[in-house]
This record gives C-alpha cells, structure tokens and sequence, in this order.
C-alpha cells in the first residue's frame, strides 16, 4: 500500500468528528493488522474501487460510540439502537469522502460504496486478498479508543 494513502485519511477523520460532534480525536501510532476481527463491538465498512480498491472500517467499543452519536445528534444515546448504527455509517462515509477528496486533488480516483454496519462481539470483515490493514488508532480523552482501518491496494 502506498504510505501517502494514509494521511487523508488521518486527516478527515479529525476533521470530521471534531466539526460533527465538537470532540477532536487524538491519533495514536499506526500498525499493520493481523486477522479479519475488527477491534471493538459496532464496526462501519465501506468499499472503494477506481485507480485503487479495499475498504476502509471504523470500529468502536459502545461506550465511545455512544458518546460521539450523543454529541453528534444532540440527544443522549444509551443504547445501539437504528440512530446510532446511521450515525456510524455516517461517519465511515463521510471519513472516506474528505479522504477521496483530498486524494482525488493529487490525482487517485476512486468511488465509495454505501456503508455497511455490523454490531457484536466477534463479528469479521473480510478484506481483499494481499492488501495489507493498516490500523489508524484514535483516543478521546476522557472517552476511550476506536480504530480505523485502511485497506487500499493500487490497480496500476
């Protein structure tokens, strides 16, 4: 994978949930992935196909991703219900749109499928073949963790 693929990535998603929820994440050191286990309980999966496919995933643990649909929303959420499994598959579009903007100004064109949102403990995501995972984790303080993950491979 092409290590500048990472940055937009980074970038968009602070940019997206400090602008959509008024928390600014804190990322963490980056590492590969090993397995198709997501990291945490709610996962939000979208592909991406053009100049470069694979997916990109943000996962949370229920307690952060309870907290930033609260902000997000403006109303308290205790529980995942259908407004939060929305708010997640908001995110991971939303994400992945700043990210395929700023790379689509240095020339990689690509289009994003609608996300998909899986909850649960133990659920798997499969990714294409011989694409490495590169994990993005994030902290909030005061809140927790959550991840995302990019899995870009280049057809050229």
């Amino acid at each position: 994978m092409n290590a500048e693929y990472i940055n937009p990535f980074v970038e968009s998603t602070v940019n997206v949930l400090s602008t959509m929820t008024g928390i600014t994440p804190q990322r963490g050191k980056l590492f590969v992935k090993q397995g198709i286990s997501p990291t945490f309980d709610i996962s939000a999966v979208i592909g991406i196909a053009g100049d470069v496919h694979g997916s990109v995933v943000i996962s949370f643990p229920r307690e952060v991703v309870l907290k930033l649909v609260s902000a997000f929303i403006g109303e308290e959420k205790s529980t995942i219900d259908d407004d939060v499994q929305d708010a997640v598959g908001e995110f991971v579009n939303m994400i992945s749109g700043g990210a395929k903007k700023n790379l689509s100004a240095a020339g990689v064109r690509f289009k994003i499928s609608i996300p998909n949102v899986i909850v649960g403990r133990g659920h798997t995501i499969s990714r294409p073949r011989n694409v490495p995972c590169i994990v993005l984790p994030f902290s909030i303080a005061g809140v927790g963790k959550f991840v995302v993950e990019v899995s870009i491979k280049d057809l050229v």
